[in-house]
């Protein structure tokens, strides 16, 4: 099952290394971010506690780029299948757990090796960027992107065309990100937004992020590791489990 896995894994990080365009992409997007709304929404918020808005903000975009990337990697399960790779993997014999989880470690391989790079401007917007630091957040970024790859797979895993898997990708995303806490306090929102804020598993990445990389953090750092913790079983069972029943 481990070599399963990770021929299945290198196979996603080989096809990852030849698309350059998907990489630039991953990395300017980000980056258009930070010098638009960072520098926009920081002349209108000043600071945010005692970090400067562009430094608040930093953590947020550094999960979006994880977010982005770990649900669009659900994308290589459609690929496959239409290119009938996929029905290959599923007769030859090996299980269809360990696709699943080679997968979903691709996908979160990839998000992290994104998410390294951007990370490299840190200390360019006054983040001082430790050994310690670097140590706790390159884990940190594979576990956020192992949950959210979970959740990409289970919607791959009955979809049949890239355009239904973009429609409904497209339609989750965004409310994910603006709704996670990234480009904006969470703290002292209208009780029904928090209440939708607080069943957003992406807030709880923003937040354990933003304590690692700034000491910040408007839950605490265990309870955003245990919901999180939570979130990576059941996305992981139930992507597991959707995979091995589809065709």
């Amino acid at each position: 099952m481990l070599n399963a896995i990770y021929i299945i894994w290198l196979r996603e990080i080989k096809k990852f290394g030849r698309d350059r365009s998907r990489l630039i992409s991953s990395i300017v997007q980000p980056l258009i971010w930070l010098l638009l709304f960072g520098t926009g929404l920081g002349a209108a918020f000043g600071k945010v506690g005692d970090l400067q808005y562009i430094q608040f903000m930093f953590p947020g975009i550094l999960v979006m780029t994880i977010l982005f990337s770990s649900m669009f990697s659900a994308i290589s399960i459609i690929w496959d299948r239409q290119f009938g790779f996929l029905k290959e993997m599923l007769v030859a014999p090996i299980s269809r757990t360990s696709i699943a989880i080679g997968k979903s470690i691709g996908g979160a391989s990839k998000s992290t090796i994104q998410g390294m790079i951007i990370l490299i401007f840190s200390p360019l917007l006054g983040i001082n960027l430790t050994l310690t630091k670097f140590i706790m957040v390159v884990p940190l970024m594979f576990f956020i992107a192992f949950t959210i790859s979970g959740i990409g797979i289970i919607i791959a895993a009955r979809m049949e065309s890239f355009e239904g898997f973009n429609l409904i990708i497209n339609f989750i995303i965004m409310p994910m990100f603006l709704l996670s806490g990234a480009i904006f306090p969470i703290s002292n929102l209208p009780s029904w937004l928090s209440v939708v804020v607080n069943i957003n598993p992406l807030s709880y990445g923003v937040d354990i992020m933003r304590w690692v990389m700034t000491g910040v953090s408007e839950r605490g750092p265990a309870l955003d590791l245990t919901i999180l913790s939570m979130v990576c079983i059941i996305t992981t069972s139930v992507s597991v489990y959707l995979f091995s029943k589809g065709k």
